[in-house]
This record gives C-alpha cells, structure tokens and sequence, in this order.
C-alpha cells in the first residue's frame, strides 16, 4: 500500500476518485495500511481514527450522489495531537497528564476541515506541549507516543514540534497533515523531514481549540509534500472565528483556494532578498544548498538582492522578549485552554491549571521525568499577569525589532516580495541525554511578528550515521514575507519547486 501511494498528490487522488479508480475508502484504507506497516519504527503517529472508514465511506455516497464538497473531498489529513476532536480520539498535546478527559467540541480547524470533506485519519506525534516543557528537550519525544523518528535516518531527530505531521506526511503515511507553529515548529520538521510547510500569518487560520502556547506567535497550518498540496488544505483554514479574535485582525486578507496563486512562471520578475547574517553560514554542506537554490531562482527570472540582511537579526532582545511573552502567555493560556475540557466519569480530577500539570509531572516523574525537565513550565508558572509591565513591555519591544525594524525594514527598503534563507541544517543525530542540537534556523522573526513562512524541499546533504553509513538529508529553503502575504509566498515557492525538483522520498517509505 505504501508504494502504490507513495508521493501521490491530491490533485491526482481527486482525479482517481472522479474516474472511479479510487474511492475515499480505499485510500483510507491504504494509508491506514501504510501506518500499521512502518509507524511501529516511526512513531510518527499516536492513534488512528476508528471511525475514519465510515467517514470516507459516507463522502463516498455524497461522491456518487454528485456532492464534492471541494478539493479535499475525501482526502486523509492527520492532525498534530494538539489539535481538539469532539471524537473517539483523544487530544493530549503528547501529555499523560490529559488522557482521560475530552475536548467538548472539534477545534475550529478540525471542524473545517471535515466540512470540506477531509477524512481525519489519526493524530499525529509531537514534541510534547509542543516543545514547550523543558530548556532541554528532545524534540519529537512525548510522553504519549515513545520518540518519532526521521524517516530519512532513524537514527535522526525529526524536528519539531510538529515532528509526527512532518515525519508521517514524509513517508507517505498521509496525503497531508495540520501543524503548528510558535516558533519554527511547522518549518523546523518540514525541513528536517522534506517536505512543504505553510506557516500562516497569525490569524489566518484559527487557534479556537488549539491547545495554546502564546496567543501572540501561535498559528495552524498545513505539512504536505507539494506546495499545491499544501495550498488545498490551506484554503479550507481560513474562516473568520468568533472564539479566537486574531481572525478578526484588522487587514486581514485570506482566500478560500490558494491553489489560484500557482504559478509556474512565478519566479520571473520577482524580487527577492537572500537573508545571510545569523539565518546562514552555520553549516557548510547547509550553505552549498542555498547558494544552489539562489542559483536556480536568478535562472528562473528572479532579480536577487544579496545581502537583504534583517536589520535586528542581531539584537539579542527580540529573543530575550519573546520568552518572556511566550511564558506569560502559556501560564493563563493553558488554563483558560483546560477550563474547557470534560473530565471522564469515575476519572481522577483532571489538571485544570499549570501548577496542577507540573505537580502531576512531579508525581508521575518516572514516565514524564526520565528524559528531561519542566523548567519551561516553572519559569511560566512564575511569570506575572497579562497586563504587567514586565509582559507589556516585552510584547512591544519583540514586535517592534522583529516587524517594523526587521522584517518590513528590509522588506520595504530593498522593495522586496520575500526574503530567502535556510530553514535549518540537517536532521541531527539523536541523543536523549543532550537533548536537541539544533543547526541553525531562520524562523524567529517571522515567529515574533507574527508573520507567514513557506519552507520548501531544496537539496540534500550528506551526513554519517552511528552506524557508519551515509545518508542524504533534506534542507528546506523559506520564503518569507510580510503580513497575510501567503499568496506571493506560495507563488514562488511552487515556482521554485517546479524548477527544482527537489523532494525525494525516503528509503523508508519506499
């Protein structure tokens, strides 16, 4: 099953079922195949939707009665474990400590995606609490669901911490899958594991039902292996939210299909900016990728302003501010998250604040504890009100280095469409004891001014293993742009991707 799915897209998935040569039911059923065969090496993926048959077989019947509800009718998409299903699924953040109550209703992105007729096949592995527990965490690994693994070399890390999304979509354990991101944690694994990332402008796609890091950074978005892919879940997010204000942002600017700004030829004529100080230069092999990829967009009609270096890149407040948001913002957002949650009948009380997830850490230490800490969780916990001086402050000086100073800064000056950059260096190499080790990344501005990100495959690069053997390992290239600037972003990164050629599957999925 595997094999007679591996890299098909969407596109061709909608024209198989429209000639009847595939039905929604069986590729669910082949994915579902392709999950029991490799996800016991994986971990890419923590529960499969008992219920996801049914579901494809009634879009089925809608298909034959001559309903097709859009471009994702009928098309598999697991969700990152973070992500509320009203179903008999649970939704945990990769967390013991929330097993045994529920969500009282589907996130609003869940939602949208079952009435545009997606089949919710499972939810994906994470770093847990999306990366946001311990200074010295092994990204990927959740208390859950065991450590995920890159499907490029499973003795590497697959980012995180949207690390299952990036990891099953890579192996071809789904059509597509929803993310999240704060900072870096859709573009970091997508990198890692090859394949496309969409990180949206904060309010494009709502957070209602998300279980929260900083209402400030945090998005959804979609992990798919083509940019066109990624494009057709795109549009089926971008709904205006009651529950979650960021989607009532004053010019905001959304689109219900993005697959409109795909264009092969999109390159031309665009003017793009190679970001190099901090966001490159980390890693040799890294940077001979770039220089390939700015070879190829100057070739394919772009004008390249190299440097466009980010005025603030350097400043070491941006990142010293967004801490300090990003904690605040966890302590009241995670409870006011666990206040909707149902408890099961006959359950021991469910954690409803943070103090109530770190006590029941501490006492289930051996489980949660082994690897690494929560110094994440304590330094939140001690952190003061929304409207503190401290908090206020911080959120002011993070937006102010990062959009008007940063990113607009260089954008405007140089009259750019985007800036380009590495979205990170390889995979590196497991090791509990160490915890991550990261090559670089060029996400934090994006992150802090709460701008849109697009990370597509670029090359590979070589690397040893523990067991002596090369492998090639992916790098992504991002776009990055201004504010709800998605549609120029995924115009050149599809027309990048056309011309390059990059992804390749892994061994693993073959």
């Amino acid at each position: 099953m595997t094999k007679e799915l591996g890299e098909v897209t969407i596109v061709q998935l909608q024209e198989d079922m429209a000639a009847g040569v595939r039905t929604a039911v069986s590729i669910t059923e082949g994915y579902l195949a392709a999950i029991a065969a490799l996800d016991d090496i994986l971990r890419s993926v923590i529960e499969t939707n008992p219920d996801a048959e049914a579901i494809a077989a009634r879009l089925d019947s809608e298909r034959a009665a001559g309903r097709v509800r859009g471009p994702l009718h009928g098309i598999p998409i697991l969700l990152k474990d973070n992500i509320d299903t009203a179903d008999r699924m649970q939704t945990t953040a990769g967390s013991l400590a929330l097993l045994g109550s529920r969500p009282a209703r589907d996130a609003t992105v869940a939602a949208a995606l079952r009435e545009a007729g997606a089949v919710i096949l499972g939810k994906a592995n994470l770093s847990e609490w999306a990366n946001f527990r311990s200074t010295k965490s092994t990204s990927g690994w959740s208390g859950r669901g065991g450590q995920c693994l890159n499907p490029f070399d499973p003795d590497r890390n697959p980012g995180g911490s949207s690390s299952g999304s990036g990891a099953a979509v890579s192996a071809n354990l789904a059509a597509a899958a929803l993310g999240t991101e704060t900072d870096g944690s859709i573009v970091n694994p997508s990198g890692a594991c090859g394949i496309v990332g969409i990180k949206p402008t904060v309010g494009l796609s709502s957070r209602a039902g998300v279980i929260p890091i900083s209402h400030t950074q945090d998005t959804v978005g979609p992990m798919a292996r083509t940019v066109a892919d990624a494009a057709a879940v795109l549009g089926a997010l971008t709904m205006a939210d009651g529950c979650d204000a960021a989607t009532g942002a004053k010019g905001r600017k959304v689109y219900g299909d993005y697959r409109n700004f795909l264009d092969v030829d999109g390159l031309r004529g665009a003017r793009i900016g190679v970001a190099r100080k901090v966001v490159s230069g980390y890693h040799g092999p890294t940077d001979k990728v770039f220089e390939e990829a700015i070879r190829a967009i100057r070739d394919a009609g772009a004008e390249v302003i190299d440097p466009a270096d980010i005025p603030t890149v350097e400043d070491e407040g941006m990142g010293a501010s967004e801490m300090v948001v990003m904690e605040t913002e966890f302590k009241h957002g995670v409870a006011a998250y666990l206040a909707t949650r149902i408890a099961a009948d006959g359950e021991i009380p469910q954690p409803r604040t943070l103090a109530d997830l770190i006590r029941f850490n501490k006492e289930n230490a051996e489980r949660e504890l082994a690897l690494f800490g929560q110094e994440r969780f304590e330094r939140s916990q001690a952190r003061g009100p929304l409207d503190g001086e401290e908090y206020v402050e911080a959120l002011a000086t993070g937006r102010r280095l990062a959009g008007a100073e940063g990113l607009d800064a260089v954008l405007d000056e140089h009259e750019l469409d985007a800036l380009i950059a590495p979205t990170g260096g390889p995979a590196w190499p497991l090791d509990p004891e160490a915890g991550d080790a990261v090559h670089g990344g060029s996400s934090r501005c994006a992150a802090v001014a709460g701008y849109p990100l697009v990370t597509v495959p670029a090359g590979f690069v070589p690397q040893g293993t523990e067991r002596g053997a090369g492998k090639d390992l992916p790098i992504g290239l991002t776009f990055m742009g201004r504010a709800w600037s998605e549609p120029v972003l995924i115009r050149l990164a599809y027309a990048f991707e056309q011309v390059t050629q990059a992804r390749r599957p892994p061994e693993l999925a073959g």
